[in-house]
């Protein structure tokens, strides 16, 4: 794996960072999360439509770019430095890999195109308690002459109240686990939006009540949907690093600049070796994460590509947790030092600091904590002994 960017990559993430810097400053970001959709409807429609970045890892035969996941990481990055307010993590990087990685061609032909091109947004759906989808019970699909009925409750899905398709994990009668790709207007879905503590990312209630849907709209008719759904996971796992990267970055970058203008006994407090050495401490946290989550975004590049090798499931596996688990404790580790550096404006509305320790808090908790990451990374370690 080469971990150097190619001219490509290096004009793709200058590109969206200049982009972001403009469209998506401290105000834009404030305005976007304070109104009622949670995002700039112009904005998106921008992104879309003329950076085209929620096609960028769609293939081109279904209306994409066809470009790989570490050109992806490249923009979350950037996202994630300016706390971008969009659907394109639930979108792009959840329900996008789930029907690439589905067995169904007929529902990619269906809504790739859509996704692509910005007009649809689209969520993943499934039940977890304490972060844990493997062990945790899905709401109930029962099997009848015509298809499914689908009921169950999911407490908390990202963009679920805006989303207009839905893949919803189900459970049927045999233990085994289906994915559907569901219109979220049909009848029997019920959609709440719930307050959040990180405004800049939105959840929501969806309950499902005797929904009805055919074998056409299962994304893995003739297998166990428990390895897709562990697979899609993870690679919104390594999705989420990527951003958490960005947005320690420019945590750290904010301080930086901070302590470079305050001064104590009439020099700047940022030429004082204890503040240096917690700067660097945060350097080494970030690179780390940094490092981390661009191996995983190469190892989640193949994974998309490459179907059934199980010698990529594994490592994609191994790799998705190491870079959840560092990119989540890099960014809460640069937010709390950010607004102790900032001393007594740090938590103030005023100052960003608290906009990304809200990030960087609700992130953490998001897609697996950091310590269940570790155990599952212990469990793997165990399990691969001979």
């Amino acid at each position: 794996m080469d971990f150097a960017f190619n001219d490509e990559q290096l004009m793709i993430q200058e590109s969206a960072a200049n982009f972001l810097a403009k469209a998506s400053d401290s105000a834009a970001v404030r305005a976007a999360m304070s109104s009622e959709q949670g995002y700039d409807a112009l904005l998106w429609q921008q992104i879309a439509q003329e950076l085209y970045w929620p096609a960028l890892i769609i293939p081109e035969q279904y209306g994409g770019l066809g470009l790989g996941f570490v050109e992806q990481a490249i923009l979350l990055e950037q996202m994630g430095r300016r706390l971008l307010c969009s659907p394109f993590l639930a979108s792009a990087c959840l329900a996008t890999p789930a029907l690439l990685l589905g067995s169904n061609e007929a529902l990619r032909e269906q809504w790739l195109p859509e996704l692509a091109s910005g007009n649809l947004i689209a969520t993943l759906a499934f039940a977890h308690r304490r972060n844990e989808w493997r062990q945790s019970t899905q709401p109930h699909a029962s099997q009848t002459d015509g298809g499914w009925l689908l009921n169950g409750q999911f407490e908390s899905v990202l963009e679920g109240d805006k989303a207009g398709l839905l893949i919803v994990c189900t459970q049927q009668a045999n233990g085994e686990l289906a994915l559907f790709a569901i219109n979220s207007d049909q009848h029997g879905v019920e959609r709440v939006a719930l307050p959040t503590l990180d405004q800049t990312r939105r959840l929501a209630k969806i309950t499902l009540n005797q929904v009805s849907v055919t074998s056409e709209q299962c994304l893995n008719p003739a297998s166990n949907g428990a390895e897709l759904l562990d697979k899609v996971l993870q690679i919104g796992a390594i999705a989420l690093a990527c951003e958490q990267v960005g947005g320690a970055q420019q945590a750290l970058d904010l301080t930086l600049a901070y302590v470079a203008e305050r001064r104590q006994f009439n020099r700047p407090i940022a030429s004082f070796q204890a503040i240096k050495h917690r700067c660097a401490d945060l350097m080494l946290a970030i690179e780390n994460a940094r490092s981390a989550s661009y191996y995983a975004a190469c190892v989640a590049q193949e994974a998309l590509s490459a179907e059934g090798d199980l010698q990529l499931a594994a490592e994609l596996a191994f790799a998705a947790p190491t870079a959840k688990s560092e990119a989540s404790e890099a960014f809460m580790q640069c937010t709390a030092e950010s607004i102790q550096l900032h001393g007594g404006v740090g938590f103030t509305w005023e100052y960003d600091p608290h906009l990304y320790f809200k990030r960087a808090r609700a992130s953490e908790q998001l897609l697996g904590t950091p310590a269940w990451h570790r155990e599952r990374l212990a469990t793997l370690i165990l399990e691969s002994r001979p």
